[in-house]
């Protein structure tokens, strides 16, 4: 009898970069058979007929654990790609609707298309008594008061919940009062400054359904993250939080790549551009018939990832194949998206690149293969690109890695990285600046009074004085905190997805638009004259920086260069919080003003990252409180300092769930607070966010990262692979990799009490 192999559309691919050692490492992810549990008897008849309607005659094991939490507690659901949380809260929220018809609910998405997604999945429920509407930005506001009336089931996003719904609640009393259940989906993505907001949001949320007299249930879902039950607490502000992450789904059997473009520089270890690598994948998988997708970080190496793909099929004699590739991007309409999902799940679309939009719960079909193109940031975010492949029970996930430090540490690190466990979510809804904005939003949503501390929490008092101070509030002869101007619109004053009130409004000349915020703090780095900014996917350049109107006017741009700032910088310890001694030095976590001033800016060229010119500039000093660790040591070359500092930096969002461009750092040979050579690592928003903390607290776990990536690379004497920074402001100078090396060896070779030289 002959034996038959089950050959899979990749393995020739995967053969050749074996061969070539393109491919660092491949493994293998087991399929995983479904946990099955019958529906329970409890559930409201029309919900069991909707779901009879829908073919579902059996939940999984997961989604019978959070049905029954539902009802009972908070609930955080945190299972993978494709595991069917959605039903996790629309169940409980039917049920609960089909049973009390006056109830309402409430459900929260970080963007529109997902809420857009959400709304047609429950309108297929078919069930009558549900009655869900979008409320958002583009909802006309003709239609908006016939909503609030109709609707008993509200998607919308915190945004529209900050500015739209809170601070007109007299219009929303009704669905306040009845409001019943609270749906926060994709809860990963509530992290850092948004994620700090968030919780306050939630929090004035909970405080006028008190008002209004009811006390919803908080149901969350989440990819995977390190501390689910601590992320529901620090978003909602409740502690009884029940955590399922037992996957009871299906789960598909898997081929995991790792990818690394070859050397092209052996001196300079230069690699041959991700994406041009990437396009190669996509198009040789196409021509296996495989569907694919690729995740790409920005809109225009979407555009571009998709004509190089074009171009290579062509290339192969494969026009007929061309076709059947597109881009999928924020900016596409809804008939555009829905167009392009319907080909691809027809089949007729074998290949799309993407932003990481489709990273989250949208439902684009099966697949077969997810190709990522560099780290998208976090070891979590990856998991979840990866888990969109795995059509008829099998898939291929590819990682393409960048010439990015983590990247590279990655790469030589493959087998550690695919076990690696996923980041903790970090947040800090009392950062100071924060608190204060929404402290003075619930003030003009309702008198703060005594009452408040269970919601808003025990120092809302302290934070009200202050505002007091500021002549933002006046305290009543009662006790009551009101605001000291009720006609203004506090809410109105803030985005979400700013850690200060001062923020500077970036406006594209061309039309006009308001297509952003950036802090004031850091505005002198990142939108000063000359700069080109990333913004959405698309390049602008700073056509002027109007630092006292806090405006920065942009122009679209397509040139071949990018920008570095050279800033000084210089931090003053205003608090020690906590301090340690590990590695033999004594490690510090409090809060310090960070004081900087943009000095000129230096023009690289996109292709090799060589400098073209460096162009002064006159801009004021700016200052920022924030949190920060440090250290001192004995050690006093500056350029060995500064390479440690760049490498920590580097490998610290493994720690958290963050952006290198979230942190910020300074190294001195000498510091007139500590009197000694010193590091100081800390978060790049003012009041911090908890980035730093866990830097401190995980701070062995840090150098010895650290100190791999940079030991370890091949390079002669740094790179950006390991010590030089895209946002360092001295421009990568001065750097020493080997003394980097030998400091950071030596911390992690020191005893107790001992200091490493």
């Amino acid at each position: 009898m002959a034996i038959v192999r089950d050959i899979e559309p990749w393995d020739e691919l995967l053969a050749a970069g074996r061969t070539d050692e393109r491919l660092v490492r491949q493994a293998m992810q087991h399929e995983r058979f479904p946990e099955m549990v019958e529906l329970p008897d409890e559930l409201h008849p029309d919900v069991l007929a909707a779901l009879g309607r829908r073919g579902v005659d059996s939940l999984w094991s997961h989604q019978a654990e959070a049905l029954e939490a539902a009802f009972e507690q908070t609930t955080i659901v945190t299972t993978g790609t494709a595991s069917g949380k959605s039903l996790c809260f629309q169940l409980p929220t039917l049920n609960t609707i089909a049973s009390a018809p006056a109830a309402r609910a409430l459900f929260l998405y970080p963007s529109k298309a997902l809420a857009q997604d959400q709304a047609r999945a429950l309108h297929a429920f078919g069930l009558k008594s549900a009655r869900p509407a979008i409320y958002d930005g583009d909802t006309p506001r003709e239609l908006r008061a016939e909503l609030r009336r109709k609707a008993n089931l509200i998607l919308t996003n915190p945004d529209m919940l900050h500015v739209g719904i809170l601070p007109n609640h007299q219009a929303w009393a009704h669905f306040l009062g009845h409001l019943e259940v609270v749906v926060i989906d994709e809860a990963h993505v509530y992290r850092g400054v948004f994620g700090s907001h968030v919780a306050n949001v939630l929090r004035r949320l909970r405080r006028l359904c008190e008002l209004y007299g009811s006390t919803p249930r908080f149901l969350l879902a989440s990819a995977t993250v390190a501390n689910p039950g601590e992320l529901a607490t620090r978003l909602t502000g409740l502690d009884d939080v029940r955590v399922i992450s037992r996957d009871g789904s299906p789960g598909t059997k898997r081929t995991i790549a790792m990818w690394n473009p070859p050397v092209t520089d052996e001196a300079s270890q230069a690699r041959r551009s991700p994406l041009a690598e990437a396009a190669d994948l996509l198009a040789s998988l196409v021509i296996e018939g495989a569907r694919t997708i690729v995740f790409m970080k920005s809109r225009k190496a979407v555009e571009l990832m998709a004509r190089f793909a074009t171009l290579e099929l062509e290339r192969q004699g494969h026009p007929q194949l061309a076709a059947r590739i597109a881009p999928y991007r924020a900016g596409y309409t809804a008939q555009q998206r829905r167009e392009l999902e319907g080909r691809l799940v027809s089949g007729e679309l074998l290949g799309i690149v993407a932003t990481d939009a489709l990273e989250l719960g949208i439902d684009i079909g099966a697949l077969d293969a997810a190709i990522c193109v560099t780290f998208p940031g976090t070891v979590a975010s990856l998991r979840q690109m990866w888990g969109r492949a795995g059509r008829r029970g099998r898939g291929l996930a590819v990682y393409v890695a960048g010439a990015d430090a983590l990247d590279q540490f990655f790469c030589r690190h493959p087998d550690e990285f695919l076990e690696r466990p996923v980041e903790a979510a970090i947040l800090d809804h009392e950062n100071e600046q924060l608190y204060a904005a929404h402290l003075l939003c619930a003030a003009h949503e309702a008198p703060l009074s005594a009452e408040d501390a269970s919601v808003l929490g025990p120092r809302w008092r302290e934070l009200a004085s202050v505002l007091v101070g500021a002549g933002d509030l006046r305290e009543r002869p009662d006790g009551a905190f009101v605001p000291r101007r009720p006609e203004e619109y506090a809410a109105g004053e803030f985005s979400l997805r700013s850690a200060s009130r001062d923020g500077v409004a970036i406006i594209n000349l061309d039309d006009g638009e308001v297509i952003g915020d950036v802090d004031a703090g850091p505005a002198p780095s990142t939108v000063h004259q000359g700069a080109i900014y990333l913004h959405g996917g698309r390049q602008f350049e700073v056509d002027a920086f109007q630092y006292a109107d806090r405006r920065a006017l942009v122009r679209p741009f397509d040139g071949n260069w990018y920008t570095q700032a050279k800033r000084e910088t210089d931090t003053h310890i205003e608090r020690v919080l906590e301090e340690r001694t590990a590695l033999g030095v004594q490690v510090r976590f409090g809060t310090v003003v960070v004081t900087e001033q943009v000095l000129a800016y230096q023009r690289r060229r996109v292709a090799d990252g060589e400098p073209i010119d460096l162009i002064g500039l006159d801009l004021p000093r700016t200052s920022f409180a924030t949190q920060a660790l440090w250290y001192t040591l004995d050690d006093d070359d500056l350029g060995t300092l500064h390479a440690a500092e760049h490498s920590q930096i580097a490998v610290l969002p493994l720690l958290a769930m963050c952006d290198r461009w979230d942190i910020g750092g300074l190294s001195t040979n000498w510091h007139p607070q500590t009197g000694s050579p010193t590091i100081f690592i800390y978060d790049g928003h003012p009041g911090g966010i908890g980035i730093a903390r866990r830097g401190f607290e995980a701070f062995e776990r840090l150098v010895g990262d650290a100190h791999r990536l940079v030991s370890e690379c091949r390079c002669e004497s740094g790179c950006p692979s390991c010590v030089q920074s895209p946002k360092c402001g001295n421009l990568n100078e001065p750097l020493s990799k080997d003394g980097c090396a030998a400091l950071m060896g030596a911390m992690l070779n020191a005893r107790r009490g001992t200091r490493p030289a």
